[in-house]
């Protein structure tokens, strides 16, 4: 892979004309005075986005939310895919519940859209991956939910214990059949939660209260956080053989394909065992479960969600001691009410550049909120700009070198910028903090970041951003002078007044021996009408020194240049 760096001058025109719009953050609109000093398009992050389709039912609070915020609205659920695929050519934001299915195909159909927002949590019916390579950012509402989705776990748990859907079938058959429908007692029963967030959190409290001993596993969540609501957590092959009941709440994505309960696991458990699933189809395996509820290893199950919805089999629903309920954890008229509020709420704060909240593939994007990241965030781009434009080419590696206490978590955000900056005049797709990582991994550039413990250069303030092209001798290191990003030092030669990365710049590299290089060159700007904004000259290095001129706009002269210089770039910021 090989990323041409020089840039003609036509080229250059037409990136001062249009922008580079490759290098939008999401096609954003960006502007502000109080951030003048920063490159225009990374000032202040603000969604454009004229007409949102709301494709599934949704409260009637979340279409007067957005219209109210400036947002044309497109209302139409239960589309097919043809319709969902004519409906939204011309919208540049979705908003779905759990019916419609957004697929790779719908997401690359649709040449407009920046925006896929999820009311509710679950996102599997969300091509993310897709989503993101696109550039489209995607956002779910991880609360709305979360109590109704507890409440109905609790409940099952309850209706488990009691038998209560079956006795009050039986009579509705007209029996009275006490006998039958033994229960059992909650008190000093153990419950096993799988999956210590928002959900998870909520069914222990409430079942805490029942008496129940609450003891769980969760990847993210510390021992000591659980412990605060009254979880002990322990190893999973240590949860099965003590668990008299157990719930899952973890994302499909983080289930082997085996499912988390699976006919090894059912093995490990109480004979007896009652199991819960009112968080997503598949992390329960279906057909395992019927094995354990056909040789009683399985006591009883209380499913909301399936593999398939509406099931295909229905022998696990029809087992008698298996409760089932058409995925109604999030349906609350309180649920539904929060998350179409939410998810509207949040469009709004993002189309109007308040804040980004509810992220699913934009953490990276979030940080360009934050007013001390985004001429970070600017100056990173740039890095990765001016490298691929100096080096001719990069190949294989780009490493990022964050100095200084304040950037020590900043490669987070900041490499997907480098990342704008390398593939702004390669890739064909547009590129932005979502897909920058993604877009360069494919075209073969491996964009790596390592943070030093060493105090930044003098006059880099707080912190100093290094990039380097591995393999090659070409290292840049800027940094950030009060909200200015700026160039300090190409391949060891030291600019003593640092340079500001904005507007249009002319560098060239020369001898430093030769003293009429300078009048030439503004001799030949001179003969083109072009006016010298600003000038800036590096220590020389091997003989030869670098020249950075600010300029109004791209030239046509650049080949004119080269006649009296060693090499001549343009750059557009």
């Amino acid at each position: 892979m090989k990323i041409k760096g020089s840039r003609n001058a036509k080229s250059a025109a037409h990136l001062a004309q249009s922008g580079s719009k490759a290098c939008s953050l999401l096609a954003w609109n960006l502007s502000s005075k109080e951030d003048e000093c920063i490159p225009s398009r990374l000032a202040m992050v603000s969604l454009v986005l004229s007409k949102v389709l709301i494709s599934d039912s949704l409260d009637p609070c979340c279409k007067q939310i957005l219209q109210t915020g400036g947002i044309q609205v497109l209302e139409k659920p239960n589309l097919s895919k043809e319709q969902l695929l004519a409906e939204i050519t011309d919208c540049d934001g979705l908003i779905v519940r759990s019916a419609t299915k957004v697929t790779a195909d719908i997401i690359n159909a649709a040449e407009k859209l920046k925006l896929i927002g999820r009311a509710g949590t679950g996102v599997d019916n969300v091509d993310v991956g897709a989503a993101t390579r696109k550039g489209v950012l995607v956002m779910n509402t991880p609360t709305g939910n979360s109590l109704s989705a507890a409440e109905l776990t609790c409940g099952m748990i309850m209706s488990l214990a009691r038998q209560i859907p079956q006795a009050a079938a039986s009579m509705k058959e007209g029996k009275w059949d006490r006998k039958k429908f033994m229960g059992m007692e909650l008190n000093g029963k153990t419950l096993g939660i799988l999956g210590l967030g928002r959900i998870g959190k909520e069914v222990a409290t409430r079942m805490q209260s029942f008496g129940m001993k609450t003891i769980g596993f969760d990847p993210i969540i510390t021992p000591k956080e659980s412990a605060a609501f009254g979880v002990q957590q322990l190893p999973l092959e240590q949860i099965w053989p003590l668990c008299d009941f157990i719930t899952v709440h973890t994302p499909l994505l983080s289930v082997s394909p085996a499912g988390l309960l699976n006919d090894d696991t059912f093995a490990q458990c109480r004979q007896g065992v009652q199991v819960v699933n009112c968080a997503r189809g598949g992390i329960v395996d279906e057909r395992a479960l019927l094995r354990a509820l056909q040789s009683g290893q399985c006591g009883g199950a209380a499913l909301d969600v399936f593999t398939e919805e509406p099931p295909r089999d229905w022998a696990l629903v029809n087992h008698p001691n298996v409760i089932s309920c058409p995925h109604l954890g999030a349906s609350t008229r309180e649920a539904q009410s929060r998350c179409g509020q939410e998810i509207a709420l949040q469009i709004v704060d993002l189309a109007q550049g308040k804040a980004l909240t509810g992220t699913v593939n934009g953490q990276a994007l979030s940080s360009a909120f934050l007013p001390h990241t985004k001429p970070w965030i600017a100056l990173a781009r740039a890095l990765g700009l001016l490298l691929c434009t100096v080096a001719k080419q990069v190949n294989g590696g780009v490493q990022v070198t964050t100095l200084g206490a304040s950037l020590q978590n900043a490669g987070s955000y900041l490499t997907p910028a480098v990342a704008m900056g390398l593939l702004s005049d390669a890739a064909q797709k547009e590129v932005n903090l979502l897909n920058g990582l993604m877009l360069a991994k494919e075209a073969g550039l491996q964009v790596t970041v390592t943070h030093s413990s060493a105090a930044p250069g003098l006059g880099s303030g707080e912190g100093q951003l290094q990039i380097t092209a591995q393999g090659t001798p070409y290292k840049i290191t800027g940094s950030v002078q009060g909200k200015t990003p700026v160039l300090q030092e190409i391949n060891g030669a030291i600019f003593k007044q640092p340079v500001p990365l904005s507007g249009s710049l002319l560098i060239f590299r020369s001898k430093a021996s030769n003293p009429s290089v300078l009048p030439t060159v503004i001799g030949v700007l001179g003969k083109g009408n072009v006016q010298l904004q600003s000038y800036h000259r590096s220590c020389a290095v091997a003989g030869e020194e670098w020249n950075i001129m600010g300029i109004p706009s791209a030239v046509q002269i650049l080949n004119e240049l080269k006649q009296h210089v060693t090499e001549a770039f343009q750059l557009v910021l």
